[in-house]
Parts: structure tokens; C-alpha cells; sequence
């Protein structure tokens, strides 16, 4: 069994994790501010009332009037009220804003992440951090700062206001307080161990699940129901685990601090009568400190819950910012329309009114890993892209032919060598104004969550309804749009589109676009025959105004490529057309021939 990955638990409260979960709060600080002081008005006037309470006894002993106290709790009641409310209410937009921006800020660095960063991540745990890591978040940095502050003084306050009453019954009471306060000091680390185990369970069990669901047809054809199951199970034990491991500590929290108040009231009760008794103490300033000792309850309970809070939202606030580490795309000025044809930078259209043979794409001598320490992936890669053609990369796999795609596309940086874009170095541009020259199509072709529509322009949102109509034909998807109920407007997912359909809707976005390079990644490869042949033409006429690169796995897309390149353990080795690489290549004859294809001129 595989090591349990959790890190070591950290001491409940020590610096770092406080300073971590107090920067989600920081940017709120004032607003923190005020409920602080609203709580500390709420706090004062609570404990003014069993003052009030003694006064209205003493107005009984007297016979004096009675309008003056009950005026007095009339108030603390109407004023009491309005503070809370206006507390509640600010502190709990508070936490609904930190979790708001804590998660538009992982949103955010997600997207804005390099493709390695994220792959390396389960999909699954990153979305558990957005999700359930920034509700932990809320109440901690929202109340918890608040509530031990206001519990503190709270606490404080009563133990001066009944020293005020009677100084033998408060150390009385500062006994019982003592011996509690110790006995929840040694239980809180304990509760914070087990609340943070069981969030990384559930970050692991969310990563699985997420995997598990998307090849549910894989998992269900190989009968694995139950073991994958069990694997995804395993941690939602262990979260349970870790979790009743807490609850049982925060139980055995909540009552020695429960048992602690009555033992002190039972305490008052007898040495406040025998005090009565002596006539060392008057009835009304017992039943007024019997009343601060009940209301004691209250900031203990305040103190308790909130440093429960803390040590959950000091384990989700460093999750969070885990994520931190995402290493993220260098950022430049976008000087970019984003739309290719209509305003892009003015490489290609300077080479061309000079007339220049600039290559639009062009790889000089580039080396590239997928790790410091990993082997190179593809070497001294040399390879120029004309301005129009269509240029095919074949090999076995592992060749490094996608490799080659995320060099272009920026998805991967290389170790050695340069790429060019029309001839300006990769460095010069953003990986925006880079991108903005492409189009790409991958082989596993996902659809983006929303409409149809929202799909296919999803890089091209100025549109119109007569390009995506044209496009829609190039691909043969005129007769699946007219038979949805809500055309272009019906919602899409994975599991209501054939992998045909996906691969058509993407080749439609990326014509859409009509960039200086198209880039394929066997575009072709679930399509019936009378569809790849429609699709093959539009691939034809894209070649005829701008530049195409494919990336084959089937050989019968590319035999008609202008420019075929063979790859080969991270190595171009040939290069040519169709026919010139039957007659001199011997590892593609030996493709051409597993996959039965035509050795004849125009095969």
C-alpha cells in the first residue's frame, strides 16, 4: 500500500498558518473592525443586564418604583437586538466576499497555470480547494478573529463585574475556569490534527472521483464498478475517520467546558447561601451573579467554537494557498486582437507585402523535457512551417510528435533552442499574442461547459451568424444543429456528443477563427469516411491560403501533404512527400505497411 501522502501535522496555532489564514482577512481589516466594536457593544450591553436585573431587585426590597430598571432592560433589549443584527449582517457579507475572492483568486491562477503545473495536480483536488476548503474559510477568517476578541472580553468582563459583586464567589468561579481552560488547551491541537487529515482525504477522494466518472465507460466495460469504488471509498473513510476522530474531541471539548460552568454554579450556589446566610451578601447581588455565571456559558461557548474554526480554516487557508505554487504563464502585454486575420501583430503581413519566404512556424535546434530531471522528450528539433501547405508529422508513438504541438502552442517551454513566429523569436511575444496566430484541434477533443454556441466561439466571439453557419456546413454539422431542439443555443456535455461530433465541433471553432496556423491533432480519426473526406477538403483549401500542421496517427489523412516530416525517439529523422519517403525511409514504408495503405503513387 502506497504511503499516505498527508504532511505531517503542524502545531494548532503556530505563526505561519495564522499569518496564512489572516491574509484572506487582511484586505477587510476595517470592516473586521467595526463588527468587532458592534460585537463589543453587544457584549457590553449583555452584561449590564443582570445589573439591571439587581437594580429591579432592589427596587422590589424597597418598594421604589419600578419604571426606571424595566425602562433600562426595555432598551438593552432594543438596542441589543439592532446591534446584533447589523453585526450579523456585516460580518457575514465579510465572509461571503474573502470566500468570493479566494476563489475567483485560485479561478484565476488555475487558468492563468502552465499545462505541466496543472496535469501534474488531480483535477478533482483542485476543485475541492474552490469548493469546499473556501466555506472553512468563511467562518474562520469572517468570525473567528472577531469572536475570541469579543469571547475574551466577554469573559473578561464578567469575571471583573462579578469580582464587583463578591470577590469569594469569583474565585470561586476563576477555580472552576481555570481547571476547564487547561483541560480545552490539551484537546484543541488534537482537533485540528484530525480536522486537517480529513480535508486532504477529501481532496484526494474528490480527485478520484473526478477521474473515475470521466471514464466511466472504460470502468464499466472492464467490471471494475466495485474496485474503483472501493479505491474511491478508502479515502472517504479515512475522511470519516479523521472526522469522527474530531467530533469525539470536540464533544469531550464541549463538555468538559459545559461541565466546567456547573461545577462552578453549583460552586456559587453553596458558598453564595451560606454567604447570604451570613448576612456577608445580599440575595439580589447572588441572583446577579448567579446570572453572569449562567451568561459565562456563552463566551466560553464563544471562545470554543471559534477556536474550532480557527484550526479548520488555518488547514483549508494553506490549501489554498498551495496552490500559490502553480507555476503560471509569464504574463506581457497583450497587443493582440485575439482574432487572426483581423488586426493581428504585423509580422505576416509585412513579409508578405515584401514578398519574403519567412517561415510562419520555425524550430531551430529546440530540445524539450517535462521535468528538470526527466529525459528528453523531443532533441534538436529543426523544422521550418511555409506560410501555406499542409505539413504532416508521422512516427510511432512516443515520438515526440505532441511534444512538438506544446512547444508550438506554448504549453511547454523548451530547454534548448528557440521557436519562431513569423520570424521573431517566441520570447518577443505573450503566450497570448502567440496563441492568437493559432487554431487547435487535439485528438481527445472535450467540449467546453455551455452551448453549442458558446463552443464554437469560444475564440472567436465576434462571429457571425453566417460564419458559423458556413463552418458548420465545412464539417457536415448543418443536420444535427437543425435537429437539436434549441440549435445553436442547446446546452453540450461529453456524454450527449459522440466523439465524431466533438471532433467536428472543435475543427469548426478552430476554422472559425481562420488562423495563420492550423494545427491538427489526428482531427480525423472518429469520423465516418463520408465525413473525413468532407473534413479532408476543408482542410485542403485551408492549406491554400494559410499554413496546416497535423499530427498523425493514420496515415491515410497525410499521404497527400506537401511537406511530410518523420519522427522518431524525440528526433526527426525524414522528411519529404509521400513518394519520396516510400523510396527512402524504410521506418515509414514500415507505417505505410501496418496500416495496409497503397504504396502507389497517389495512394
Amino acid at each position: 500500500m502506497a504511503a499516505d501522502p498527508t504532511p505531517p501535522p503542524r502545531a494548532a496555532f503556530d505563526a505561519p498558518r495564522l499569518r496564512t489564514l489572516w491574509s484572506f482577512a487582511r484586505p477587510h481589516r476595517r470592516t473586521l473592525a467595526v463588527g468587532l466594536l458592534l460585537a463589543l457593544a453587544g457584549s457590553a450591553l449583555g452584561l449590564a443586564t443582570p445589573m439591571i436585573t439587581k437594580w429591579v431587585l432592589d427596587a422590589l426590597n424597597d418598594s421604589a418604583s419600578l419604571t426606571g430598571p424595566v425602562t433600562a432592560l426595555f432598551v438593552l433589549l432594543v438596542v441589543g437586538a439592532a446591534v446584533s443584527y447589523r453585526q450579523w449582517c456585516m460580518l457575514g457579507a465579510v465572509g461571503e466576499r474573502v470566500v468570493l475572492e479566494a476563489r475567483e483568486s485560485m479561478v484565476r491562477r488555475f487558468l492563468r497555470a502552465t499545462v505541466p503545473a496543472l496535469t501534474r495536480r488531480s483535477t478533482g483536488e483542485l476543485v475541492t480547494r474552490v469548493t469546499s476548503d473556501t466555506v472553512l474559510l468563511r467562518e474562520a477568517a469572517a468570525q473567528s478573529f472577531v469572536g475570541l476578541v469579543n469571547g475574551a472580553v466577554m469573559l473578561v468582563g464578567s469575571l471583573v463585574l462579578m469580582g464587583v459583586l463578591d470577590l469569594v464567589l469569583l474565585g470561586t468561579t476563576m477555580a472552576a475556569v481555570a481547571v476547564t481552560a487547561v483541560l480545552f488547551a490539551l484537546l484543541m491541537p488534537g482537533i485540528g490534527e484530525a480536522q486537517q487529515r480529513s480535508q486532504e482525504h477529501i481532496g484526494r477522494l474528490g480527485g478520484l472521483l473526478e477521474g473515475t466518472l470521466r471514464a466511466i465507460r472504460t470502468v464499466k466495460v472492464s467490471r471494475a464498478e466495485e474496485r474503483a469504488a472501493e479505491r474511491i471509498m478508502a479515502d472517504a473513510r479515512s475522511a470519516a475517520q479523521y472526522g469522527i476522530r474530531a467530533v469525539r474531541q470536540e464533544a469531550l471539548a464541549w463538555t468538559v467546558a459545559g461541565s466546567g460552568i456547573q461545577l462552578a454554579i453549583i460552586a456559587i450556589l453553596g458558598v453564595g447561601a451560606w454567604r447570604v446566610g451570613e448576612g456577608k451578601l445580599e440575595v439580589s447581588s447572588l441572583i446577579a451573579f448567579l446570572l453572569y455565571a449562567f451568561t459565562l456559558m456563552e463566551p466560553v461557548t464563544t471562545l470554543s467554537q471559534n477556536l474550532t474554526s480557527l484550526q479548520a480554516g488555518m488547514a483549508a487557508a494553506e490549501r489554498i494557498r498551495q496552490t500559490a505554487d502553480l507555476t503560471a504563464e509569464a504574463e506581457a502585454e497583450d497587443n493582440s486582437t485575439g482574432t487572426p486575420g483581423r488586426g493581428a501583430p504585423t509580422g505576416r503581413r509585412a513579409d508578405c507585402d515584401t514578398g519574403t519566404q519567412v517561415p510562419v512556424l520555425e524550430l531551430r535546434g529546440v530540445s524539450a523535457a517535462y521535468g528538470p530531471d526527466a529525459a528528453h522528450a523531443v532533441t534538436d528539433v529543426r523544422l521550418a512551417v511555409p506560410r501555406r501547405g499542409h505539413t504532416a508529422i508521422v512516427g510511432p508513438s512516443g515520438a515526440g510528435k505532441t511534444t512538438l504541438f506544446s512547444l508550438v502552442l506554448r504549453f511547454l517551454e523548451p530547454v534548448d533552442g528557440e521557436l519562431f513566429l513569423n520570424g521573431r523569436p517566441y520570447r518577443d511575444y505573450s503566450h497570448s499574442e502567440v496563441r492568437a496566430r493559432l487554431a487547435y484541434v487535439e485528438q481527445d477533443t472535450p467540449v467546453v461547459p455551455g452551448t453549442l454556441r458558446d463552443n464554437l466561439l469560444l475564440a472567436r466571439p465576434d462571429a457571425t451568424e453566417e460564419e458559423l453557419r458556413r463552418v458548420l456546413c465545412d464539417v457536415r454539422l448543418t443536420e444535427k444543429v437543425e435537429a437539436l431542439d434549441e440549435g445553436l443555443d442547446s446546452p453540450l456535455s461529453s456524454a450527449h456528443v459522440s466523439g465524431g461530433e466533438r471532433q467536428r465541433i472543435a475543427l469548426a471553432r478552430a476554422l472559425l477563427r481562420t488562423p495563420e496556423v492550423l494545427l491538427l491533432d489526428e482531427a480525423t480519426a472518429q469520423l465516418d469516411g463520408l465525413t473525413e473526406a468532407a473534413v479532408q477538403d476543408c482542410i485542403r483549401s485551408r492549406a491554400a491560403t494559410g499554413a496546416v500542421v497535423t499530427v498523425a496517427h493514420r496515415l491515410s489523412t497525410v499521404v497527400d501533404a506537401d511537406l511530410i516530416v518523420v519522427m522518431e525517439a524525440g528526433r526527426i529523422r525524414a522528411r519529404g512527400t509521400h513518394e519520396e519517403l516510400l523510396e527512402t525511409d524504410a521506418l515509414y514504408r514500415e507505417l505505410v505497411a501496418a496500416l495496409r495503405l497503397a504504396t502507389t503513387t497517389g495512394a
